[in-house]
């Protein structure tokens, strides 16, 4: 891609792409920043691909870049809700017993695909039902029930061994 290429392109669809983020996010900033991070990364990998397809991949590189935000967002958001420092009643077996559970639900979610932890995050965490993940995600609803199904099954093999 070259330098031509990709102003044509910026010019052309950076607001396209700024307002599909904005549209899903209700977030004008952040619609600006994936935009541009959208723009970087594909300056950064110039693909080689056909060029009549850059547009769709400018949009899933936004969709993708959109969800890594939101995720990174939701996971600060709860930990800031859920932490009450020095007010632990628990007794001390109680609170190893916590780690060790914690522990393991945090390896179990880093063994996960991808695919299957951003359904299974959204659904536990965000309460999102399977339909307006599959809207988010861009899957279908009996991919978003096959990919949570593994998910709780990879989740329950981790804790119980």
């Amino acid at each position: 891609m070259t330098g031509t290429e990709f102003k044509y392109l910026f010019d052309n669809h950076f607001d396209a792409v700024r307002n599909y983020i904005w549209y899903r996010s209700g977030n004008p900033e952040l619609a600006s920043d994936v935009a541009q991070e959208t723009f970087l990364k594909l300056w950064e990998k110039r693909p080689y691909a056909n060029k009549t397809k850059l547009k769709g991949l400018l949009f899933k590189m936004a969709g993708d870049i959109f969800i890594s935000v939101y995720r990174k967002q939701t996971t600060e958001l709860k930990f800031r809700i859920n932490f009450k420092p020095g007010i632990e009643n628990n007794t001390p077996e109680e609170k190893l017993h916590y780690d060790e559970l914690k522990e393991r639900y945090e390896t179990a979610l880093s063994k996960m695909p991808e695919h299957q932890r951003v359904v299974f995050l959204m659904n536990r965490m965000d309460k999102m039902k399977y339909r307006e993940i599959a809207e988010a995600t861009g899957v279908g609803i009996k991919a978003v029930e096959k990919r949570m199904s593994q998910a709780l099954k990879l989740l329950k093999q981790e804790i119980q061994d």
